[in-house]
């Protein structure tokens, strides 16, 4: 793990703001000090979830899309140390593992041109390099057991989650997608657009349920490529729930469980599907916030829910008064899926 950055206990101090008589999730959740080894740790580590953040958007910049996913890490994690300690959700069930250095890659890309095909390639060169430093540290943490929670980056992280999950379980796992988009594109060389893709020709995903796909956003030849995988394959819209009301929202998540559940499986979740979020595709219609945290606690609470990936948000493309909330946001997803996976009421399937 040469490329990971460790979270270090002074870090969280940095960014926990401590009052009296209140304990929040920094001065609870655990860091993996530096001269101990990371895969004896957390085999003997009693806590079950990893947070791990991934500060990139070089995959976003590969699809064309709006740079800024980068900077959801940093808000996050200041947000999730402020957390309060309590008996609904505790920060002691949390080891901070720490973010990937990208910054080399960030500094390669910055004056790169989506629209030149010398530039094109060497992005997707860039998100190949970062698929391998994913999937390897995704495939350490589940083989010790413990539940990685993934924050920031552009969606072509699904990739690494999925394949480094699969490595870890020892065969193909499936995913549930959030999401406004098929992340399904063909394999033109790697970007935000085609993690999932990518991770199903390559075998790692057994099967695959886009959850609220937008109509007017996906391509024919995506909508024809999906109709002939239907038995590994199978996505409902955003339209059919929340415009036509031919579909209902809870029905539909039961019956995306039921496609997936009988596996390991990942939830993916990508902010795009909520309005006025900033993140690479901005949307102004889609499902709310409640809705995407529902969703994650019924997922969630399922014993095969392996991973959670939160991703696209992008903080630094909001106005600066602002710009905590995605933070914010991801902090409540981060625990409403610990409360899903720990809840004394849990579902049981």
């Amino acid at each position: 793990m040469e490329k990971l950055i460790r979270f270090s206990a002074s870090d969280l101090s940095k960014i926990t703001n401590h009052r009296s008589g209140e304990v929040k999730f920094g001065e609870k959740m655990l860091i993996i000090p530096l001269e101990q080894n990371i895969v004896t740790f957390l085999n003997n580590c009693e806590q079950e979830f990893v947070l791990f953040g991934i500060p990139e958007d070089i995959g976003v910049r590969a699809n064309y899309g709006r740079p800024g996913a980068s900077s959801a890490w940093d808000s996050a994690i200041k947000s999730i140390a402020n957390i309060q300690h309590n008996r609904f959700c505790k920060g002691s069930q949390i080891v901070v593992l720490g973010h990937l250095d990208v910054a080399e890659e960030m500094e390669l890309v910055k004056d790169l041109n989506f629209n030149i095909t010398e530039d094109r390639k060497k992005l997707s060169d860039l998100v190949v390099q970062i698929d391998k430093e994913v999937s390897h540290i995704i495939a350490t943490i589940v083989k010790c057991g413990k539940i990685p929670i993934v924050i920031g980056g552009g969606h072509n992280n699904a990739y690494g989650n999925i394949k480094g999950m699969a490595l870890g379980k020892g065969k193909p796992v499936n995913a549930i997608n959030f999401d406004a988009h098929s992340d399904f594109r063909i394999l033109e060389g790697r970007h935000s657009g085609n993690g999932f893709s990518y991770a199903f020709e390559e075998g790692f995903l057994k099967k695959y349920f886009i959850f609220g796909l937008h109509q007017s956003y996906t391509s024919k030849s995506v909508l024809d490529k999906l109709k002939t995988l239907k038995e590994r394959v199978l996505y409902n819209t955003y339209d059919s729930m929340k415009i036509k009301m031919t579909k209902d929202f809870n029905a539909e998540m039961d019956f995306a469980l039921d496609f997936i559940k009988n596996d390991y499986f990942g939830i993916e979740i990508d902010l795009d599907s909520i309005p006025n979020i900033p993140c690479s595709a901005m949307t102004i219609s889609g499902f709310s916030v409640e809705e995407l945290r529902q969703f994650i606690y019924f997922f969630g609470s399922h014993q095969n829910a392996s991973y959670i990936h939160i991703c696209e948000g992008a903080p630094s493309l909001d106005h600066d008064k602002n710009n905590h909330l995605v933070g914010k946001l991801i902090g409540y997803l981060v625990t409403d899926f610990i409360k899903a996976k720990t809840d004394i009421n849990l579902i049981k399937y």
